[in-house]
């Protein structure tokens, strides 16, 4: 049994989340963060809001609020709507607690101490309307190197280099449209090059092992082609105070030096909350951090590759003292690299790029309203930016949920239990096996290892592919054993072999398939007979900071108890009712409703 740390991007805390972000960070890690504990492996699944930076500062003047009330208030909406979606964290926390604040203080010493922060002078863009710092991401202008339009000032996607906002031609704030005003200013630099060697001898190592998406490491490997020191401080009011700097507190470090620490410090948060209630030590994180035989995985959209197999690999080279300027690890131990970082492309919808300012955009919340959770959780394993950019379209979401879900998966389910409850009223016994019975029997418990291995490698889509192969192979025994017609006494064992055999076949893959809909997989062990908890859920918790008791919000949950990832037989007699559809059928009118909510009516593809 491994440790397995999943490491889930943080949303941003400026709004509700739409359905491109949970594509990227959430169903993802979730599916394989319920396998990899079905599988015996001890999973910490963390994460929480990110919450510094100048967005929450715009999103808070917008609102007429504090940056605090605004980050409370977003905060809230996007754990409603995770823990709806079944999003399996055993800590979902925020960037504004104390705890959080003296982790990322502690980091920023040790990557100091250890001679990888310098001080330097550089150019700080200032938005010339609200008089404040602009982030990198948010000023836009044409690439120097490239040439393409909509470069942002940290990054070129077109091209993937690394940019500084004073580099782009014609620059302008995204804020007010206006080109942003510099000053030179002091800040600390996260010296890279002095970690570049080592850096690039861990990508080394990733990639011989082969473990990684091609995509990922080859633009992780092209980001050392223009290594430079990178700020991680900024002039802004809204974010962690600087060591050494209390004197000035215009100067904060940089939300992304901050938001990536989080999940160390949401780790620790994890162990001091499980001491506090009595189960656990405040140093249970270090089996995640610590542990060299500890495997951890980092969950995000291809924008945040940069901060993930870069940025956040350099700050902990820097803390650990493993840079070409040497030193010690600080209190925290030796940190771990990641193992690996699994991102995903980008998801668009109806064949436009998300833009909530332009209204082209689907929040989690909404989706979740009107339709089951576990609809959408399909869609995005079956069809989402996996390897590649995909695109949400209404028309798709329908046509899969009724053709793929409805038709194939819950048809299966349905016709099972009520041939069962019709004929029997419970689970009957299993007679002697004929061939056509062994056939399918075997093909699905050997899909344990197959959907298994692919849900390991990060290839879900595989996984559920072949799961829903099996429900075809399902489906067509029974069109070929034809139970329905068997009403002969005669036949009356045979009949119960063949529907022992269904049930048996409906509880194998809904084990598979409750790492992916655990909502409707707990639904269809209630029809089978079971408790209705094969898929532990998360459960939202009022709680409070440990430090200075703010009030907030988390995402926790007990999954200790997990069906293992292996067939469970069934045991007859379980007695089976007539069972009620588990998937909702969808009309057809779904998808001009809800393009014309979104006023895309004549939407051209």
């Amino acid at each position: 049994m491994a440790k397995v740390l999943s490491a889930v991007a943080w949303p941003y805390a400026n709004g509700p989340r739409h359905i491109g972000h949970v594509a990227g960070f959430g169903v993802p890690s979730d599916v394989f963060s319920r396998y990899m504990r079905m599988a015996g492996h001890d999973v910490l699944m963390v994460s929480g809001t990110d919450e510094h930076g100048t967005p929450i500062m715009v999103a808070a003047d917008a609102d007429g609020i504090s940056p605090q009330e605004e980050a409370d208030k977003n905060n809230r909406i996007i754990v409603e709507d995770l823990v709806k979606l079944g999003l399996s964290y055993d800590l979902f926390t925020r960037t504004t607690t104390v705890n959080h604040e003296k982790v990322v203080q502690e980091l920023f010493v040790g990557c100091r101490n250890n001679g990888y922060m310098i001080v330097q002078e550089t150019p700080v863009a200032i938005d010339p309307k609200t008089g404040n710092t602009l982030p990198d991401r948010y000023i836009e202008g044409t690439c120097p190197i490239c040439g393409a339009a909509g470069a942002r000032g940290d990054q070129c996607d077109t091209c993937g280099n690394q940019l500084d906002p004073q580099d782009l031609i014609d620059p302008v704030s995204k804020i007010s449209g206006l080109s942003p005003i510099f000053k030179s200013t002091e800040h600390y630099f996260l010296d890279l090059p002095a970690l570049a060697q080592r850096l690039g001898e861990w990508l080394g190592e990733v990639e011989e092992s082969g473990s990684w998406r091609p995509n990922v490491i080859a633009f992780s490997k092209h980001l050392l082609d223009d290594v430079r020191p990178r700020a991680m401080s900024r002039d802004i009011s809204w974010g962690i105070p600087v060591p050494g700097w209390e004197d000035q507190p215009s100067k904060r470090l940089y939300v992304w030096f901050d938001a990536v620490i989080g999940y160390l410090s949401a780790s620790i948060e994890w162990a001091r909350r499980r001491a506090e209630a009595g189960t656990g030590s405040v140093d249970d994180w270090r089996e995640w951090w610590n542990n060299p035989e500890a495997l951890t995985y980092y969950f995000m959209g291809k924008d945040n590759i940069v901060f993930h197999s870069e940025i956040w690999p350099a700050e902990l080279l820097a803390y650990n003292g493993e840079g070409a300027r040497g030193g010690e690890p600080g209190n925290f131990g030796k940190l771990n690299l990641p193992t690996q970082v699994v991102a995903s492309e980008f998801l668009t919808m109806e064949g436009k790029k998300f833009s909530s300012s332009k209204n082209v955009v689907i929040y989690v919340r909404d989706v979740l309203s009107r339709y089951q959770p576990d609809a959408l959780r399909y869609f995005i394993s079956i069809a989402g930016p996996e390897t590649s950019d995909s695109d949400f379209t209404w028309e798709e979401f329908v046509r899969r949920n009724n053709s793929e879900l409805v038709a194939g998966w819950g048809n299966l389910v349905n016709r099972t239990a009520a041939m069962i409850a019709k004929n029997f009223g419970e689970i009957p016994a299993r007679g002697e096996l004929e061939d056509i019975d062994r056939a399918l029997l075997d093909a699905v418990r050997k899909g344990f290892d197959t959907v298994g291995n692919f849900i390991a490698a990060h290839q879900q889509r595989a996984a559920l592919t072949e799961i829903m192969r099996l429900v075809g192979e399902a489906n067509g025994y029974v069109s070929h054993t034809e139970p329905f017609k068997m009403k002969d006494p005669a036949l009356r064992e045979r009949l119960g072999t063949v529907l022992n055999v269904l049930a048996q076949t409906v509880s194998d893959l809904n084990t598979m398939m409750s790492v992916f809909l655990p909502h409707s997989s707990n639904a269809i062990d209630q029809v089978f007979g079971g408790a209705g908890d094969i898929a532990p859920m998360p459960q939202l918790v009022e709680a409070a900071d440990l430090d200075s008791g703010h009030p907030y919000p988390i995402i926790t949950g007990d999954y200790s108890q997990v069906r293992p990832w292996a067939s469970c037989e069934v045991q007859p007699g379980t007695p089976i009712a007539k069972p009620k559809p588990v998937f909702q059928k969808l009309d057809a009118s779904v998808v001009a409703e809800e393009l014309e909510r979104l006023g895309l009516g004549s939407i051209e593809k």
